[in-house]
């Protein structure tokens, strides 16, 4: 007698309790992170927090216009970029705009007014030998004076305090004096009046020599001297158009403000380093000589030789020709004097500073070597208020979105609305404590386009439950009882809902890629829910569905389910009947 074959089950063993103990480990460890980590709430970009909006844009040299390239244009974006993230400041977008343009959006928070003050100052930095110096309007230092002289802490010792010294960080303290008298301003001027054959001018073309050239030297040192006689620093104005057009290789005027806060003007000579030569700088408070805050400098091997080079040479002269000027954007941030040779590829420069100060000018040092010259074309100011508006009303439209996509489930799910209801409520958890650690990790700042994506993300994740749901009821119209058709619909469903959100997550990341700025905030949590979206149905909707499956009321197919069998027209289930065989014939038996 032949034994029928079992027919094979309709549904498949599932241990949905794992997969809801393992969703609910991960919330509470997201959770937890939250709160360790002190970040319990997303970071808000400029347009939600306020901040400050700064259009550069590109100024070309005198017979350099094709130095506005892309090239150049991506390097000093890079630059900025470092120049305000090293100062702390997060959430900062640089960024391109036409061909000459460079927005710069500074998120309002701690240090966002420094950083706006250094992104103005984007211009090539350069390292000029000191010829003459005195405080604008004052009485002048360009005649010979005698340089201070070292202390055992190698400070120097008497007014020479307030200014900066370079020295070499890891050398013993100078203690030399000068040896040489320094030089009348009109001699050192004359002396300059060449380019230096520093690294730095390697492009310049070879000089005609002094003595084929001096009367012209001779004029352009008196020319020079006279407008050096009637700069006056403290005029705006009059600032601001100091070395412009002048090139590296050249003399040139600057302004500066000394320790005391009062203008100084300078006549500087030649750049013999410039920006590019300085790897690192960094801030540092000097505890063992008592010296206060200093800067470091770490030079490259290039720099390291360029940098002994000038410092030798100024170190045999007399104040103020024993000094180097630091120019940024045409401004002197600092002139340190030496007393020696540098030659360990590294320098310390100490003087009258404090912990800003000195992080503002080891900044600059670090990422102040621009290709281009930038100009402040506009500077907007988004405030608080206004980004609190912005906020307010895309939680309202949000909410307005969530509470629609709940009014369509209860009135035509019921019962499983309940399921959605719970699903989205985990998804949204999980969204928010991903975001609010995603801002100190990767710098993710919740801007308004973002805030759109999100809400565009509840109805993809609303769509995956629909999807689900109505496979179920599927197959309960085909008969099944619905702990099977719970697991047989599963499969279909699964597949419809990672093509849908494949598609969707594809276009996310396109998105990014191909766009900057806030659009791809829109298109980074467009991703980041679709992902999450899958986690939650896989995790949770189904597991949980399955445990509701073995409810009464569920099972059951109670009028609110929105599972009941005949709401649905469902069909009687279809079996296959045997004719009962014929009784034997009693004759032939």
């Amino acid at each position: 007698m032949a034994t029928p074959k079992k027919g094979r089950s309709a549904s498949t063993q599932s241990k949905p309790g794992r997969s809801l103990v393992l969703i609910l480990i991960a919330l509470v460890a997201l959770t937890g992170g939250m709160f360790a980590s002190g970040h319990t709430k997303p970071r808000l970009g400029i347009d939600l927090a306020g901040g400050t909006s700064i259009t550069l844009r590109a100024v070309p040299e005198a017979g350099n216009e094709a130095a506005i390239n892309k090239t150049n244009m991506d390097t000093a974006v890079s630059i900025m970029e470092r120049r305000v993230n090293g100062l702390g400041v997060s959430e900062s977008e640089v960024q391109t705009q036409g061909r000459e343009n460079i927005i710069v959006n500074i998120p309002k928070g701690t240090n966002s007014e420094q950083a706006r003050k250094q992104v103005g100052t984007t211009a090539k930095l350069y390292f000029r030998p000191v010829l003459a110096t005195e405080v604008s309007g004052g009485k002048g230092t360009a005649s010979p004076s005698p340089s201070p002289t070292g202390s055992p802490s190698g400070k120097p010792s008497g007014k020479a305090t307030d200014k900066p010294e370079a020295t070499d960080k890891n050398s013993a303290s100078p203690s030399a004096t000068p040896t040489t008298q320094g030089r009348a301003v009109t001699d050192a001027l004359k002396a300059d009046a060449t380019p230096s054959a520093s690294a730095s001018d390697d492009k310049a073309k070879a000089s005609p020599s002094p003595s084929a050239s001096g009367g012209s030297a001779e004029a352009d040192a008196s020319a020079l001297q006279a407008k050096y006689a009637k700069l006056d620093c403290t005029d705006e104005k009059t600032r601001s158009s100091v070395g412009d057009g002048v090139k590296a290789s050249e003399m040139t005027l600057a302004c500066g403000k000394n320790s005391q806060g009062q203008w100084q003007k300078y006549i500087l000579g030649p750049a013999e380093v410039d920006g590019t030569d300085v790897d690192k700088a960094q801030a540092v408070l000097n505890t063992q000589t008592g010296a206060g805050w200093t800067v470091t400098m770490d030079f490259t091997d290039g720099g390291a030789k360029k940098f002994a080079n000038i410092t030798g040479k100024l170190a045999q002269n007399q104040s103020p020709q024993n000094q180097f000027a630091i120019v940024l954007d045409g401004d002197v941030v600092s002139d340190p004097y030496v007393r020696q040779a540098l030659t360990g590829g590294n320098a310390e420069i100490s003087g009258n500073f404090n912990q800003q100060s000195a992080q503002d000018l080891s900044n600059m040092l670090s990422y102040g070597a621009l290709p281009l010259t930038f100009k402040v074309d506009s500077m907007t100011t988004v405030t608080a208020a206004l980004g609190g508006d912005q906020l307010q009303a895309g939680l309202i439209a949000g909410a307005i979105g969530l509470a629609l996509v709940v009014i369509y489930l209860l009135a035509y799910y019921r019962g499983l609305s309940f399921i959605a209801i719970l699903s989205l409520l985990v998804s949204a958890a999980l969204t928010y404590t991903l975001m609010a650690l995603l801002g100190p990790a990767i710098g993710f700042a919740l801007n308004l386009p973002a805030v759109c994506g999100a809400i565009v993300a509840i109805g993809i994740t609303a769509d995956s439950f629909i999807v689900y749901f109505e496979r179920v009821r599927d197959e309960i119209r085909e008969g099944r009882s619905l702990r099977p058709a719970v697991e047989r619909a599963w499969p279909r469903a699964r597949r419809t809902i990672l093509v849908s959100d494949f598609v969707s997550f594809l276009a996310a990341a396109v998105l990014f890629a191909v766009t900057v700025g806030k659009v791809q905030g829109f298109a980074f949590t467009l991703g980041l829910t679709t992902l999450l979206d899958v986690v939650v149905v896989f995790l949770f909707t189904k597991p949980l569905l399955t445990l509701m499956a073995r409810r009464p009321f569920f099972a059951n197919g109670h009028k609110w389910s929105g599972l009941d069998p005949k709401s649905l027209g469902a069909q009687p289930p279809l079996r296959r009947t045997r004719r009962p065989a014929a009784p034997a014939d009693p004759k032939e038996a």
